[in-house]
């Protein structure tokens, strides 16, 4: 993924005001994220922790979620796997809730896939970060067939977000 700027993260928001997208919060550290290693940019808004926010590059623009989480205190410590990356976790998948965009989200329609909690899909995919014992399945897929992978199911999960 192509290193992005604050401004360029704040335009790509597909399900949220101009307003809203003004208002988040965008992570102050972009400068020093592993852009390289990762297939989107993922984010939990410190200042409402029921906010996560995806970033990721579809036909050469970016593109942006605003998602709602469950509190700390909904999240069940039962091993889940998320749905992107297909890594599993005891307790560290949420459901994740995205308005859907247009006159759809308006009419408070949402989509919902379980996502890592971290959103460091890309990190898991690539084994530079360890979500602890029987994580990952044993699969025969490369490194580069999972990131493929986990790109479709990113893809398919913003277009259905936008549809």
């Amino acid at each position: 993924m192509k290193p992005l700027t604050e401004q360029e993260i704040r335009a790509a928001f597909v399900n949220c005001t101009k307003g809203e997208a003004k208002r988040l919060s965008v992570p102050r550290d972009l400068a020093d994220r592993p852009w390289d290693d990762l297939d989107y940019l993922g984010w939990r808004d410190p200042q409402s922790p029921g906010r996560a926010y995806l970033v990721t590059e579809t036909g050469g623009r970016a593109r942006a979620l605003a998602l709602r989480r469950p509190s700390a205190g909904a999240v069940q410590m039962r091993r889940s796997m998320c749905t992107m990356c297909m890594t599993t976790h005891d307790g560290g998948v949420s459901l994740m809730v995205a308005a859907k965009a247009g006159k759809a989200g308006q009419q408070g329609n949402s989509v919902g896939a379980y996502i890592c909690d971290d959103l460091a899909c890309s990190l898991y995919v690539r084994g530079l970060k360890e979500a602890g014992p029987y994580a990952r399945l044993h699969e025969t897929l490369t490194v580069e067939e999972r990131v493929e992978r986990t790109v479709a199911n990113l893809a398919a999960f913003f277009a259905r977000v936008s549809a």
